[in-house]
This record gives structure tokens, C-alpha cells and sequence, in this order.
């Protein structure tokens, strides 16, 4: 007992320093890619966004056909078509709206709104009817707006208030005044509150989290953690509180996610989710922890199956700490799945405010925790699972296979950021650790301990030894000067930021970016695709990402002949939604 006892302590400290230890080896520099100049420094810092009275200036002025509504907008900025509003405001603060002529405008792919819409880039002028019972006496304006910066953020709809000079002419100037005593407080001129898009957001954010538990490094934590409550002898209030636990857990170490991304990116660290998988000590490790979990659910690593609350425990049903731990466990082998609907979730929350990216990161944790409360919380629910028996024993061994699939999947991602010499090497530091259980597992001798903590301690040091880099280029890199020149030039292009460690970049590749219909595409329309691999870390890349308003990998830009703005592509992608971005040249 002696030595599992010193055994669970490794493998807490492993999982406690995952997170904290790879953020400090990158914020360090020791990342294999980091090229920490300080032109790639200026590039990480994030933008500087202008006040929104800066980015979009607008002028009213009148005529004989109506009223001219002048916008002037700063460059990499734009306004929505479908925001715009326009309602003359009476003296009780009643507003009637009034119909406004819109010229062509941009069509882009908005990933807040999942939908094609008309934007503007530089200036647009507005014509706007006036009634013809109109007087030529003074009168109130309201005009609504929204716009976003290309670089990620998006202003709240804003509302400006015109008061008119009178005077009897049809060319009447116009003065901007604040809000009308009489116009109701967070009225706009479509009659309704102006929002921020945090609901859609938060909801956004609780989907993927749910989604998450599908993944197949999370579903046997899960899977495990659900049948212990049908095997334990648990009152309903101890399962309550173990479900309170759990969700604890999850949502605390994704709340500490958020604090970790905020100071890094303060820091001007390039960061976004899955940033850690960037790092080959952090892939090296959790290699390890979910090698070694395998070993539990296989059941020669009791140890790992009492830190997880399976076995004797989990019959209990006295430890909490290990709900808890569980939690955090099923948020670090998270931690490389992107799930969709978080995408949006996430690129908007870390362009926010620092408790706006805390709630959003809070709602994914909610989201992942779900299945396990609700099945805590409804013992009808609880009642429909299979009941207890030795096929759990069975089960239970059936579900380490997806943990060590997951081990291995690691290994190629670690193969793909350096070479096939350091897969070797941590396949070996797999090997010591089996080793050091079999040994620890055969008895209290002495020297079988120091033998099996020798083993542990040469394992660690061949994961958290930074690998040497390995330039592989297998396709014609991003790169921004090559996308500028191809530009100039009138090409169309398109890119693909991707990463090795991204499932759903990997899925999308296989599914929809590597037919003959889609190199027939490419070369029939004179197409040029780059590819950007953000397996480890670049800074060209990342500036990429942040110009487009995401947090991480995948991103999919076409840039038709000509264009100014790149037409961003779904995250999930199919061989028709392709064809018709490319086709639409």
C-alpha cells in the first residue's frame, strides 16, 4: 500500500502540472518553433481597437430626395447591412421607422451569425424616404448601426440621435445630440433593446461542451464515472453531491483555462484553445496520463483506478476529492478536441472582456458536465442503465482501448511536430512506466521500489525534455508574403490553417479536401491553395487567425480574383459547400 500510495502522488503531480508546467516551458521559449524576435513579438501583441465613434463616422445631411446618411469606415472595419435602422423620433419618444435604399454591399461568411451577410467596407451613403406629411419644423433623428473590425471584435448595435435645424428649406442641416429625454432608455430605432449576441454565445458554448463528452479520449472517464453510480451504494443525496463535485471539477480547470489564456494573451502571447498541444513536452505528457489510464481500465494499475473513483471507492461512495479529480481529468484529455459550435463560442469570448471569456469558458464546462448531473440529479434516468454485474468488469476493460487509441494518435501528432526519433523515445518512456507498475505491483521489497521510481523518473525525463524541431514540408507552406504576392497578382486562393492535433481539421481534410473533384476544382479555376500547419507554433499564422476573428484551428479563407476580404468557409466543411465557394469565382 506503501507504494501505491507514493505512486497515486506521481500521477497527481503529472496531472496537477500539465496545464501550469507547459505554459511556463512555452512563456519560456523552449518550444522547438518559437522564434521569439521582436518583429514576431509585435505581430502576437493583440490589436488595438478604435473607439467606436473612430471607426465609423457618420454625417446626415438633406435634399430635395430625402435625407443622405454619409458613413466614413476606418480601414479594416465594417458595418452590417441588415443593422442599419433609421426612425424619425416624435415628442412623446415614439419612433417611426423609415425605409432606406441600400447599395451593393460585400458578401462575406459571418461565423457569429452562421449565414452569409451583406457588409461594408470603407464608405457607404444611405438614402432614406421621408414621409410627405412631413413639416419643414425641427425634428428628432435615430440612426442604429453595428460593426466589427476584421481583427475579431464587434461593437454593440449602437443608436445616434440627429436633431435638424428647421427652417423651412428642404437642405436642412443636422447636429448630433445625445439621447432624447424623451426617447425611453436602450431604445434604438427599431423600437427594441440593443443587445450583445452573449445568449446566442453562452448557448453556442454549452453545446460544444456537451459535444465534448463524445470524444473518445473523454467518453471512458465518463463511461466509467456513470456506471460507479450504479454499483456503489449511494443514497440519492451522496449521488447529488458527487454529481455537484464532478461538475466542480470541469468547470473550475476550464475556468482556469480562461484565467491562463487572458494572462498570457496580456503577456502578448499568441495563444488560443488547444495552444498547449502546440508544445511536445505537454503532448508527451498526456500521452502518459492517458497510457497510464488505459492501464487502469485494463486493470493493472489499481492506483489510477481509485484516483479516477472506480473500484473500491467508487462503492463507497465517500470520496468526493475523487469526483472532483475526475472533472479534471475529462477537461485535460479535452483539451486537444474542438467541438463545433465552440469555435464561435470561443473566438468571441477571448475577444471580450475578462469576466464575458470567464462566463463563456464557465457555460462550456457546464455543458460538458451535463450528462453526468443530470443522471445524478434524475434516478429515473439512473434506473435505465443496465444493472450491475460482472459485464461491467468487462466493460470496463473494453474502454481502456479508445484511451490507448487516444495514446497513440498522440504519438503521430508528437512524430508530426518533430521527428520519429522522439516518438520512439516516449514510446520507450511508455514502456518504463508499465514497467514500474509491474514492478510496484510485486511487492513491499525495497529494491523493486527504488528500481519502479527509477523508472518513473527517466520516463518524466524523456517527456518534459524538449525535442529538437525538424523542418518536414510536405506542401507549399502559408506564408503572408506568399498570399500578398498571389493577391497583387489577381489569383485566387485559397487556405487552410490546420494543425495535426485538430480532429475536426483532420476529418474535414479527409472528407472534403482531398478528392480528385477538388484538385480539378483547384487547377480547372486557376487556384492556388496554401496551407497553414499550426501544429507548432507560427506567428504568421496566428496573426492570420486573430485578423479573422478565431481563437484556434480550423479556418478555411477563399480570396476570389480581386476580392479585398477573404469569404470564410464553415468550420465543418463537405465536398459540396467547397465546390461552391470555389465555383463562385
Amino acid at each position: 500500500m506503501g507504494c501505491n500510495k507514493w505512486l497515486a502522488g506521481l500521477v497527481r503531480c503529472i496531472v496537477f502540472g500539465l496545464l501550469v508546467f507547459c505554459q511556463l516551458i512555452q512563456a519560456q521559449g523552449w518550444s522547438p518553433s518559437n522564434d521569439r524576435s521582436s518583429s514576431s513579438l509585435l505581430v502576437d501583441t493583440p490589436p488595438a481597437f478604435l473607439p467606436v465613434e473612430e471607426a465609423y463616422r457618420l454625417e446626415v445631411a438633406s435634399d430635395a430626395q430625402g435625407l443622405l446618411l454619409d458613413w466614413r469606415v476606418a480601414p479594416t472595419y465594417y458595418l452590417y447591412q441588415h443593422k442599419f435602422a433609421v426612425a424619425l423620433i416624435d415628442d412623446r419618444g415614439d419612433a417611426s421607422p423609415l425605409a432606406v435604399s441600400y447599395p451593393p454591399g460585400k458578401a462575406i461568411y459571418d461565423e457569429y451569425y452562421e449565414k452569409e451577410l451583406q457588409v461594408y467596407y470603407g464608405s457607404v451613403a444611405l438614402r432614406v424616404e421621408l414621409p410627405a406629411h412631413l413639416t419643414a419644423q425641427s425634428w428628432t433623428l435615430a440612426v442604429s448601426s453595428q460593426g466589427c473590425a476584421d481583427a475579431g471584435l464587434c461593437y454593440p448595435p449602437r443608436t445616434q440621435y440627429f436633431a435638424s435645424s428647421g427652417g423651412g428649406g428642404v437642405a436642412q442641416e443636422f447636429v448630433e445630440i445625445d439621447q432624447p429625454s424623451s426617447v425611453a432608455a436602450g431604445a434604438s430605432a427599431a423600437g427594441h433593446s440593443p443587445t450583445l449576441n452573449l445568449p446566442l454565445v453562452l448557448l453556442f458554448a454549452f453545446l460544444g461542451g456537451i459535444i465534448l463528452n463524445l470524444m473518445p479520449c473523454v467518453f471512458p472517464v465518463l463511461s466509467i464515472k456513470v456506471l460507479s453510480l450504479t454499483s456503489a451504494h449511494l443514497g440519492e443525496h451522496s449521488k447529488h453531491l458527487h454529481g455537484i463535485a464532478y461538475t466542480a471539477g470541469i468547470v473550475i480547470s476550464f475556468i482556469a483555462i480562461a484565467a491562463l489564456l487572458l494572462v498570457f494573451r496580456e503577456a502578448g502571447e499568441a495563444v488560443g484553445w488547444g495552444f498547449q498541444l502546440q508544445s511536445p513536452v505537454f503532448v508527451s505528457l498526456l500521452a502518459y496520463l492517458l497510457f497510464t489510464a488505459g492501464l487502469s481500465f485494463s486493470g493493472l494499475l489499481e492506483v489510477g483506478a481509485r484516483w479516477m473513483n472506480i473500484g473500491q471507492s467508487a462503492a463507497a461512495g465517500t470520496s468526493l476529492r475523487a469526483s472532483f479529480m475526475t472533472g479534471v481529468l475529462a477537461t485535460v484529455v479535452a483539451s486537444p478536441c474542438s467541438a463545433p459550435f465552440m469555435g464561435t463560442a470561443l473566438g468571441f469570448a477571448l475577444t471580450q472582456t475578462p469576466t464575458i471569456s470567464l462566463l463563456v469558458f464557465a457555460m462550456l464546462g457546464l455543458g460538458m458536465a451535463l450528462p453526468f448531473v443530470l443522471l445524478s440529479w434524475i434516478p429515473g434516468l439512473l434506473e435505465k442503465l443496465p444493472a450491475p454485474g460482472p459485464w461491467m468488469q468487462s466493460f470496463r476493460e473494453f474502454l481502456a482501448f479508445p484511451l490507448y487509441a487516444s495514446a497513440i494518435w498522440l504519438l503521430w501528432v508528437l512524430g508530426r511536430q518533430t521527428s520519429v526519433d522522439q516518438v520512439a523515445l516516449v514510446a520507450i518512456g511508455m514502456l518504463l512506466l508499465t514497467f514500474g507498475v509491474w514492478l510496484s505491483s510485486g511487492g513491499a521489497k525495497r529494491w523493486r521500489r527504488l528500481v519502479a521510481l527509477l523508472s518513473f523518473v527517466v520516463a518524466l525525463a524523456i517527456a518534459i525534455t524538449p525535442p529538437k524541431a525538424v523542418d518536414e514540408k510536405l506542401w507549399e507552406p502559408y506564408s503572408r508574403v506568399r498570399l500578398n504576392d498571389l493577391r497583387s497578382e489577381g489569383r485566387p486562393v485559397f487556405v487552410n490553417l490546420t494543425a495535426a492535433w485538430c480532429i475536426t481539421c483532420l476529418a474535414n481534410e479527409k472528407l472534403a479536401l482531398s478528392s480528385a473533384s477538388f484538385a480539378e476544382t483547384l487547377q480547372a479555376n486557376n487556384i492556388v491553395y496554401l496551407k497553414g500547419d499550426w501544429t507548432n507554433r507560427n506567428s504568421e499564422i496566428t496573426a492570420l487567425l486573430k485578423e479573422y476573428g478565431r481563437s484556434g484551428v480550423p479556418l478555411y479563407l477563399y480570396y476570389s480574383s480581386g476580392s479585398t476580404a477573404a469569404q470564410i468557409l464553415p468550420q465543418l466543411l463537405t465536398e459540396g459547400i467547397v465546390q461552391t465557394a470555389l465555383k463562385g469565382d
